[in-house]
C-alpha cells in the first residue's frame, strides 16, 4: 500500500475484496505494491484524484501513473468516473485501464469514446487473472512512457 505522505503510481479502484486481495499479492510478487492505492467506490476514487472529502490534503499536482477501473462500483459507477477524469484538463492524460467482468459491447464501445486506454475483462480462472495483472503492471510501470509532468496540464 501506499507510503504515508506519497502519492500512489497506481489508483486500483475495484469493491470486489477477493480481487483487491488478488490484484495486490500479484503487485507484491512483481514488487509493484508499494505505491498502490485502493479506492472501494467511485466517489472515493474522485474525492483521491480531485484531492476533496476525506483527501483534501493530498497534493493533487502528483498524480497515479495509471488508473485500473472497475465499471460496477458502488456510489458512483466507472462510467462516470472516466467521464470525470477525461472531462477534466488536469486529468485527463492520466491513463485508465477497465479492468472489470463485463463484456458487454456497449461497455467497450462508451468507454473507449470516454477515453479509456484499454479496457480488459478480467479472466475467471486464478492463474489467468494473476498473469493478466501481472503483465498489466508491469506495462504500465516498465514500459509506457507517459508525458512528462508539465504536458499533462
Amino acid at each position: 500500500m501506499e507510503p504515508p505522505g506519497k502519492s500512489a503510481e497506481i489508483l486500483l479502484v475495484e469493491d470486489n475484496p477477493n480481487d483487491v486481495e488478488l490484484i495486490l499479492h500479484v503487485f507484491q510478487w512483481c514488487n509493484l505494491s508499494e505505491r498502490v492505492h485502493v479506492a472501494w467506490n467511485g466517489e472515493e476514487a474522485l474525492d483521491y484524484v480531485f484531492g476533496t472529502g476525506p483527501y483534501r490534503e493530498r497534493d493533487i499536482n502528483t498524480q497515479p501513473n495509471v488508473i485500473l477501473l472497475d465499471l460496477k462500483l458502488p456510489k458512483v459507477d466507472g462510467i462516470e468516473v472516466l467521464k470525470r477524469l477525461k472531462g477534466d484538463p488536469k486529468t485527463r492524460t492520466i491513463p485508465v485501464v477497465v479492468l472489470t467482468s463485463s463484456r458487454e459491447e456497449r461497455d467497450i464501445v462508451e468507454t473507449y469514446g470516454l477515453g479509456v486506454n484499454s479496457y480488459i475483462v478480467k479472466p475467471v480462472k486464478f492463474d489467468d487473472f494473476a498473469n493478466v495483472i501481472r503483465e498489466l503492471g508491469l506495462y504500465w510501470r516498465m514500459i509506457n512512457q507517459p508525458p512528462v509532468r508539465g504536458d499533462r496540464e
